[in-house]
């Protein structure tokens, strides 16, 4: 993934999508050749020069400081997200990546232990990539039931989210509004792309899913960013029917790549009543032991 070619496929699609009497130009009812505004007048906005602004856009101009960012940013009308993936995006612009294997992900025991206090609310720990590093029982009868809940112990055979989401049967089904999931889960997946642009493991997680989903590459195209956040999404289990749960995504301390996915309902709701009942019919099951806890 070229620094220079995604900043400016980036700038390129968030001017796209403004008009003129969004930022409060005259539009003269002239035909346009391109959607939204035209790079001169975002250069007029942002306080730059058109030529350089141009240069910033075509990858011929790659020391952007970040006070010109964040004027540009303030033109374009990005939200927080999308100004951090704008710097991160220039700061890739700025040196020679070279893709490289980052280690493996790791679990440590206390890790595991924090997904297993959770008890009945479904968790799972998730990476990077959101590769499922860890669950708990719950998590693994929520969201996978239909895989072996041992995967995530082996890193060369860990379930992937995003792969699930786009290429999992089980998966699209689980989800009532899976386009607003499959959404979800590209924004985020394109933040993380802006940080890490020399991953070879992200990179080719992008283009095995870009080839084998074309629902992948049109909003990968689009190039919009998000967090991961709290959000309700409907559901709807084999074992246990129709519920609503609000994903939560919960940031480790002092680790910036892992966090950890919790499922909940509202007290007292059906969902809750459907949470109890898979609950009771998966059973408890001891967790694996972990390589940690032998040491």
């Amino acid at each position: 993934m070229s620094g220079q070619r995604e900043l400016g496929d980036f700038l390129q699609t968030r001017r796209a999508r403004l008009r003129p009497e969004d930022v409060g130009l005259p539009d003269y009812g002239d035909r346009r050749r391109v959607p939204g505004l035209r790079r001169e007048e975002l250069a007029l906005l942002a306080g730059v020069s058109s030529s350089y602004y141009t240069r910033l856009e075509q990858g011929q101009s790659v020391g952007a400081s970040p006070e010109v960012l964040d004027a540009i940013g303030r033109a374009l009308r990005l939200d927080g997200a999308e100004q951090r993936h704008l710097h991160d995006l220039a700061g890739s612009a700025k040196r020679r990546v070279v893709a490289r294997r980052p280690p493996a992900e790791h679990v440590d025991a206390s890790v595991s232990n924090l997904l297993d206090a959770f008890g009945d609310v479904p968790a799972l720990l998730s990476g990077r990539r959101s590769d499922v590093l860890a669950w708990n029982r719950m998590g693994h009868a929520l969201f996978a039931s239909h895989i072996d809940r041992d995967d995530p112990a082996d890193p060369e055979n860990r379930p992937n989210l995003a792969r699930m989401v786009f290429l999992d049967p089980h998966i699209r089904a689980l989800y009532a509004d899976w386009p607003s999931k499959a959404r979800a889960v590209v924004e985020n997946l394109r933040m993380t792309a802006g940080r890490h642009p020399d991953d070879a493991l992200l990179a080719s997680l992008v283009g095995e899913l870009a080839m084998k989903s074309a629902e992948f590459a049109e909003p990968w195209a689009d190039h919009r960013v998000s967090p991961c956040a709290a959000t309700v999404f409907a559901m709807h289990h084999p074992l246990v029917g129709s519920l609503t749960v609000t994903q939560q995504s919960l940031r480790l301390p002092q680790d910036e790549e892992r966090h950890i996915v919790l499922a909940i309902a509202e007290p007292g709701s059906p969902s809750q009543a459907a949470l109890r009942l898979l609950s009771q019919a998966t059973g408890p099951a001891a967790r694996p032991e972990h390589p940690a806890d032998r040491a």
